[in-house]
């Protein structure tokens, strides 16, 4: 079964020519609110809950909750969307839920304030609850942002642009979320459980007040994708899920995708924690090597936007990524403290790894769709529902032996460190992951046809 877009001559023409700069600037900055606050969710939600009282356990309990709602919710709003469309509907309501539910994540115990209870039980149920709805926004934003890609050009350079667009926004949404806590940290001091729950507080205030300004402009900057609206017009709306089972380079981008997100989501909620209690760097190590990750990652984005893009290319640049984090994961590994200022080389490369392997991970997407827009969300909700559950249970299960005693091991005679959980989630799991990336990047068949680049530079003069 195959479904194609129903145009004019003219019109499809105008549907494959390149995208300007300021259809990709305004696309790229419609996840800024989901990226900030992802950002921030990763990298302090465990180390939040565990600094109010929270059991390591009862924290990945927490973060498996909202993964899991997640999951499901991508596979039901992907559903309804390749249904009834409206795009920017869905984006809309997903970015109003995940603004008022936010606050309430890292915002303290509301059911515990009204209950005037401090039990840890309830504290975790209250916690699980608003995670779960936060996610659900964010799934809502996220899913519809991403179909939107394959609906607003046929171009597939455009399509990588597109994208590249989007993570580099998402780099300087993080940097934006570090800088923010590095003033909210610097400025107040986590001594009580209040003040580190007014902390968090604060910087998840900043973040949605950021986010929502960049979901403004998306919003009044972007149309409603015609492609879209044309196919639902040729009665040919929508392809069964089955069809997509069908093809084995599903499977292919499934496989791929889901170990892309584990690299990036299992490496940066690990990566404070192991800067500071593994290699005990100074505390504002934890911003800045996460700042020159995002740094690097945001110019590699920058940069790959201009090439012109085929599928022999996306998958060398990705088995390229998949590489450099297969050598950073191993140099982690074995990384002893007394040269922990190595950390911040490693930084450079591992922001470099993660751009390339999104980015075309994310690509690959789009190469599956091609111009079967009537399964563009099932296929991004479907995706993205594998890498919610894979990555909630993959943190579950390390962070449930976070407190499991590590042996020691003996490096250059001299030097000694824990092959703790810490070092594990940030070394050795992406560094098999990528391993197993890259051999299924290898063996895809993807289209190799060669489209003209942007007609404009992106955020370039």
């Amino acid at each position: 079964m195959t479904s194609s877009v129903i145009v004019g001559e003219d019109e499809e023409d105008s549907f494959t020519k390149p995208l300007g700069r300021l259809s990709v600037f305004y696309y790229g900055v419609g996840h800024m609110l989901n990226d900030i606050t992802a950002s921030c969710w990763f990298t302090y939600l465990l180390l939040f809950l565990t600094q109010i009282g929270l059991s390591p356990r009862d924290a990945a309990i927490v973060m498996l909750s909202g993964q899991v709602a997640d999951g499901f919710a991508t596979i039901f709003i992907g559903e309804l969307i390749d249904r009834f469309g409206h795009f920017k509907i869905w984006h809309a309501a997903g970015s109003l839920l995940v603004a008022i539910s936010f606050s309430s994540v890292f915002g303290g115990c509301l059911p515990c304030s009204i209950l005037h209870s401090t039990s840890l039980t309830i504290e975790t149920l209250s916690y699980s609850t608003f995670a779960a709805i936060f996610n659900i926004g964010w799934a809502a934003t996220q899913v519809s942002h991403m179909a939107m890609v394959n609906c607003i050009t046929l171009n597939s350079t455009s399509r990588v642009a597109l994208t590249s667009s989007r993570n580099a926004f998402s780099m300087v949404a993080n940097l934006g979320l570090y800088a923010i806590a590095l003033v909210v940290f610097g400025v107040s001091k986590a001594d009580t459980k209040e003040n580190t729950e007014s902390q968090y507080r604060w910087i998840a205030y900043s973040c949605i007040t950021v986010g929502c300004c960049f979901v403004i402009i998306f919003l009044m900057g972007t149309n409603e994708p015609r492609l879209r609206i044309n196919l639902r017009e040729s009665n040919r709306t929508r392809i069964p899920w089955a069809y997509w089972f069908r093809k084995i380079l599903y499977y292919q981008v499934a496989m791929v995708y889901l170990l892309t997100r584990l690299v990036l989501n299992v490496s940066q909620a690990y990566l404070a924690f192991f800067v500071i209690d593994d290699l005990q760097m100074a505390q504002s190590a934890k911003a800045l090597i996460p700042a020159i990750i995002y740094i690097c990652s945001f110019v590699v984005s920058v940069m790959l936007q201009e090439i012109p893009w085929n599928g022999k290319r996306l998958k060398a640049y990705y088995c390229a990524g998949g590489i450099i984090w297969m050598f950073c994961g191993v140099s982690i590994l074995l990384l002893p403290r007394s040269i922990n200022s190595f950390m911040y080389a490693i930084s450079v490369f591992i922001g470099i790894a993660n751009a390339l392997i999104l980015v075309t991970a994310i690509s690959m997407q789009s190469v599956l769709i091609g111009s079967e827009l009537g399964g563009c969300a099932f296929v991004c909700g479907s995706l993205s529902f594998l890498d919610k559950m894979s990555c909630g249970l993959a943190l579950y299960v390390l962070q449930s032996h976070q407190s499991a005693t590590s042996p020691q091991v003996d490096v250059n005679i001299q030097h000694s460190f824990n092959f703790s959980v810490t070092r594990y989630g940030l070394g050795l799991v992406p560094a098999v992951c990528s391993f197993i990336g890259v051999v299924v990047t290898y063996f895809m068949e993807l289209d190799s046809t060669i489209l003209k680049p942007l007609c404009q530079p992106l955020l370039l003069e």
